[in-house]
């Protein structure tokens, strides 16, 4: 409202929601809906009452689908250290300090796509069969956007694989290599994966982008969220298709749920992105940021923000924050 924008919203079942209204992770209604909008903002998709069901019909299924279906092959996650923060983190503050990292990963491929998948024999002989799989392509889409975004960042990508043990990974290294000699601006560096978690704790503002590949980047993007604070604070774009998806990086915290005491901001971050990347408000999406920091500035915390002996507010109190700091601060930027 505060820059004259309107917005429609139209809500519709994905995931455990999904199953529980259709039997179905993706209702058919659902990816029709979200292929004719504008963009698409996803909650956490699972819980333990659907821990049980069929592989192919887990809520994590619907996502994955849902992901392929947008064609959104590049998952942004950006972790950044607001300075209000830096004592929430378990990193010291001089080490959490000016930390602004932009994960890069590659989301359509690797082995959480890869065929064949099984599991086969007999109870206690069982095995279990993923594929990692990459092709060329694939990888060199990536890593132009990637190369693209660190353009207008620091310049610098740093490039996660363990191209000591797997083939995927020596294909990977080798993509882009390639690709990084059309961006004689940026640099670029190879990192092993068991050393990049190891340095992201260690000198976590050394990292500008960070390229990876669906695992790896999975794994280091929830490892980033205790350098900010809490993963509560991570946003997340899929873009590449032509809908982007947006979501908090965290899932559905079951035993919260509920409560009321659930962290929005990593919601609320992403909505920022989406005004970013889908809607080309610059302007907007800066006041969504400028507000959140404002408001963890002025001492605000959340249950999973807040030390020992300091007041937590809910999730609608927050909420209520960032709304108030949006009309004050963006009224007075436009």
């Amino acid at each position: 409202m505060v820059f004259g924008h309107e917005l429609n919203l139209t809500k519709k079942d994905v995931g455990g929601a999904g199953l529980t209204s259709s039997g179905d992770p993706l209702p058919q209604d659902t990816l029709q809906t979200c292929l004719a909008s504008g963009a698409v903002l996803l909650g956490a998709v699972g819980g333990p009452a659907f821990d049980n069901v069929p592989k192919d019909l887990r809520p994590e299924r619907g996502l994955l689908r849902l992901r392929r279906e947008l064609g959104a092959f590049a998952n942004l996650r950006p972790a950044i250290c607001f300075s209000s923060l830096e004592d929430c983190s378990p990193l010291r503050p001089e080490v959490v300090r000016g930390a602004d990292i932009l994960i890069v990963r590659e989301l359509l491929g690797g082995i959480y796509f890869g065929e064949p998948r099984t599991t086969e024999g007999a109870a206690g002989s069982r095995v279990a069969i993923d594929t990692m799989r990459y092709g060329e392509a694939e990888i060199e889409r990536i890593a132009r956007v990637a190369f693209e975004l660190a353009q207008s960042r620091r310049r610098l990508v740093t490039s996660v694989d363990k191209a000591n043990v797997l083939d995927c990974s020596r294909l990977w290294r080798d993509v882009v290599t390639r690709v990084a000699r059309e961006y004689p601006t940026v640099q670029l560096r190879h990192i092993y994966v068991d050393s990049a978690a190891m340095a992201l704790v260690s000198h976590p503002t050394d990292f500008d982008v960070l390229l990876t590949e669906n695992m790896f980047g999975d794994i280091l993007s929830d490892q980033a969220g205790a350098i900010v604070g809490s993963i509560g604070m991570l946003g997340s774009a899929s873009i590449g298709g032509p809908v982007a998806l947006y979501e908090p990086v965290h899932g559905s915290a079951p035993d919260i749920a509920g409560k009321g005491v659930a962290n929005p901001l990593g919601a609320i971050l992403s909505v920022a992105m989406m005004l970013r990347y889908s809607f080309h408000l610059e302007a907007e999406a800066e006041c969504v940021e400028a507000a959140v920091a404002s408001v963890l500035d002025a001492g605000h915390r959340t249950r999973d923000l807040a030390k020992r002996g300091q007041a937590a507010i809910g999730t609608v109190e927050m909420g209520r924050h960032i709304v108030g700091a949006l009309k004050e601060n963006c009224a007075l930027a436009r």
